[in-house]
């Protein structure tokens, strides 16, 4: 009942999303260090995989991969617009999964209450 398919799918999303804001923030700080690559949360195929295939979504895991992106001269490949967007982007969706979450825990919460 506390572990179904919209909350465990909810979960993973919340922590996929909170280690995309960590690779984001430290992407940020690390912007002018000679040499850093640029850090990429993935976890959203997996998810949608899993869910498709019937699997338990609490079996996905975010993956942390290295950007693509090209490098500039000192050899960083960060680029703030898109980790300001990729920012602005995953805060949106991290609030709609805690909304979604509080909505089933709300229905939860009224049909123990009776109410």
């Amino acid at each position: 009942m506390f572990d179904d398919l919209s909350v465990s799918s909810l979960r993973v999303a919340a922590s996929g999303l909170a280690a995309r804001q960590t690779a984001i923030a430290n992407n940020i700080a690390n912007i002018e260090t000679p040499g850093y690559r640029a850090r990429k949360v993935e976890f959203e195929q997996a998810l949608h995989g899993a869910i498709a295939r019937g699997d338990s979504p609490s079996s996905v895991s975010p993956s942390l991969q290295d950007s693509l992106e090209p490098t500039r001269l000192n050899g960083s490949n960060v680029n703030l617009d898109e980790e300001t967007l990729s920012h602005i982007d995953t805060t949106m969706r991290y609030q709609l999964t805690l909304r979604a979450m509080d909505t089933k825990y709300s229905m939860l919460r009224d049909a123990i209450k009776g109410a």
